[in-house]
C-alpha cells in the first residue's frame, strides 16, 4: 500500500498532480479535512485486503484547515506504522503571481490585500511540511507535461530522486539574458555557423550545424570542462537543498551555437537519471 501527502504553494500545480495520480490507478482524495486523515489511513489498513486499490493519494493544503495540527497527524501516522510519503510542490514568487493575474484569481490567503502578501503568508504556514517532504518539484519552469514525466519517474518508475530539477536554456545574447539563469555561459567564442552560406539558415538542431559546432578542438575542450564542472556543481546544489537550476547557454541569435552546445549538455546530464532535466531553446525561432 503506497499512500502520497500532494502538498505545496496555491497555483504550483497539484491539481495537476493529482490527475497524475488518478490516471495512474490512485485512489485520489482532494482537500481532505485533516483530523480524517487519520481515520482514512486507519480505514484503508482494515479494507486493504479486500480493495483492489493499493495506491492513494491525499491533497493537503491551507483550505484543509488548520495546518499545525499536520504535525499530529503525521506523528499518528508513524506511530501506527502507517507509510506515507509527502510530495510537495514548489514554485517562485514570480511565476505564482503571473498564473494568478493570468487566471484572474485572488490568492486564497490574500485576506483583501496584494497576492505577494498572501504568497509569503502561505509560504511560512507551508514551511514544515516542505522540510518533511520526500520529494519537492520546483513547478516554476515546466510545463503540465514536463511535471507528469517527473511524476511517473518517481512514482511510477521508482527511480531516485534528489529533488533538484534542472532546466538548459539556449538563448541569444541580443535578445537579452534571460532573468531566471542561476548560471550563464557564453559561447560565442566557439565557431560560428552564421558565416557558412549552406548553415545560416538551419539552426543546432540540425546535423550539419551540429557538425560544424562541434568538430573544434576548442569546442571539444570547453564541453569536457562544461560538464566537469556540473558534475561538482550538482551533487553541492543539491546538498544546499536547490530545487531548481537554470543552466543559461548563450550565443549571438541563439540558434546555432548555443543550441548546439545546451543539447550536449543535456544529452551528459541525461545519464544521471536523480534529477529532473529539461532543454529549452528560448530564441531558436526569433
Amino acid at each position: 500500500m503506497r499512500l502520497v501527502i500532494v502538498t505545496g504553494m496555491s497555483g504550483s500545480g497539484k491539481n495537476e498532480a493529482l490527475k497524475f495520480f488518478e490516471d495512474n490507478g490512485y485512489y485520489c482524495v482532494d482537500n481532505l479535512p485533516i483530523p480524517l486523515i487519520l481515520t482514512f489511513a486507519e480505514f484503508l489498513t482494515q479494507k486493504a485486503d479486500q480493495s483492489e486499490v493499493s495506491n492513494f493519494a491525499l491533497s493537503v493544503d491551507i483550505r484543509s484547515g488548520h495546518l499545525d495540527e499536520m504535525e499530529d497527524v503525521l506523528a499518528g501516522l508513524e506511530e501506527k506504522g502507517f507509510p506515507y510519503e509527502i510530495l510537495f510542490l514548489e514554485t517562485d514568487d514570480s511565476t505564482l503571481i503571473r498564473r494568478y493575474k493570468e487566471t484572474r484569481r485572488n490568492h486564497p490567503m490574500n485576506e483583501k490585500k496584494s497576492i505577494i502578501h498572501g504568497i509569503n503568508k502561505e509560504r511560512e504556514e507551508l514551511a514544515f511540511l516542505k522540510e518533511k517532504a520526500d520529494c519537492i518539484i520546483d513547478t516554476s519552469n515546466l510545463l503540465v507535461r514536463d511535471l507528469r514525466m517527473e511524476l511517473e519517474k518517481i512514482f511510477i518508475q521508482n527511480k531516485d530522486y534528489k529533488n533538484l530539477f534542472i532546466t538548459i536554456l539556449s538563448f541569444g545574447f541580443k535578445h537579452g539574458i534571460p532573468s531566471d539563469c542561476d548560471l550563464v555561459f557564453d559561447v560565442r567564442f566557439l565557431p560560428n555557423p552564421y558565416y557558412e552560406s549552406d548553415l545560416r539558415d538551419k539552426t543546432g538542431n540540425d546535423a550539419e550545424v551540429r557538425d560544424f559546432v562541434l568538430n573544434s578542438e576548442v569546442t571539444t575542450t570547453f564541453i569536457d570542462k562544461l560538464c566537469d564542472m556540473m558534475k561538482f556543481l550538482i551533487p553541492n546544489y543539491i546538498k544546499e537543498g536547490k530545487n531548481q537550476l537554470v543552466i543559461g547557454i548563450g550565443c549571438t541569435g541563439g540558434h546555432h551555437r548555443s543550441v548546439t552546445i545546451a543539447r550536449k549538455l543535456f544529452e551528459e546530464l541525461e545519464k544521471c537519471d536523480e534529477y529532473g532535466l529539461k532543454l529549452s531553446h528560448r530564441d531558436i525561432n526569433r
